[in-house]
């Protein structure tokens, strides 16, 4: 059997690069696009169990949407990850809002972990040429949105995660404070920076 070597040695590089590709997560948002976000406190640490840790994600949301550099349709913030419905209207500077608030946020957890949590703030260290504490997982993943319907299943994903048998933070999705599901049902009163998914899709 003669076997073209060449031929078989192409094919096994596609096939390898086809198979990397399909595994990586897309974390890249483009601007004036819809997307469901997903990003992952380093480790499953559950830094954001802290109401403080979670009030900083807060504050980033609204500093962003108020400079008009984003718009929240959604979102919850659990003990460890956060889900996000949002679109990037216009970079922030040189970079992408969503990459501004990795960085920000970062930043004060960083800072509150050093004055009041030496210990957990030790935990976060990385050997990295980039730097030496990770708060964030890499790659966070990005959903684009498609229709209005696909919106809703995830926005009802984001209000039912507190209820879930691994959490039980709530009973009901309303009563649980870090989300949008309470501002859905009371003309968004408590987040001032959401806006209802119906005035985009």
């Amino acid at each position: 059997m003669n076997v073209d070597y060449d031929s078989y040695r192409e094919l096994c590089i596609f096939v390898r690069a086809h198979w990397k590709k399909m595994r990586e997560r897309n974390s890249v948002m483009e601007l004036n696009e819809v997307y469901f976000w997903t990003a992952t406190i380093y480790e499953w640490k559950k830094l954001l169990a802290d109401n403080h840790f979670k009030q900083i994600i807060i504050d980033c949301l609204t500093f962003l949407s108020n400079s008009g550099k984003i718009s929240v349709y959604g979102f919850v913030i659990m003990p460890n990850h956060v889900h996000i419905i949002w679109e990037m209207n216009e970079l922030n500077g040189k970079e992408k809002p969503y990459a501004s608030f990795l960085k920000y946020t970062a930043h004060l957890f960083q800072k509150q972990l050093q004055t009041k949590n030496q210990y957990l703030h030790s935990t976060f260290s990385v050997n990295e040429c980039s730097r030496k504490q990770r708060y964030w997982a890499r790659d966070p993943l990005a959903i684009q949105i498609q229709s209005r319907s696909m919106l809703q299943q995830k926005l009802e994903y984001c209000h039912n995660n507190p209820l879930q048998s691994h959490w039980i933070l709530a009973q009901d999705p309303t009563h649980y404070y870090w989300s949008s599901a309470y501002d859905y049902g009371n003309n968004f009163q408590r987040f001032t920076f959401l806006k209802h998914y119906f005035d985009r899709v």
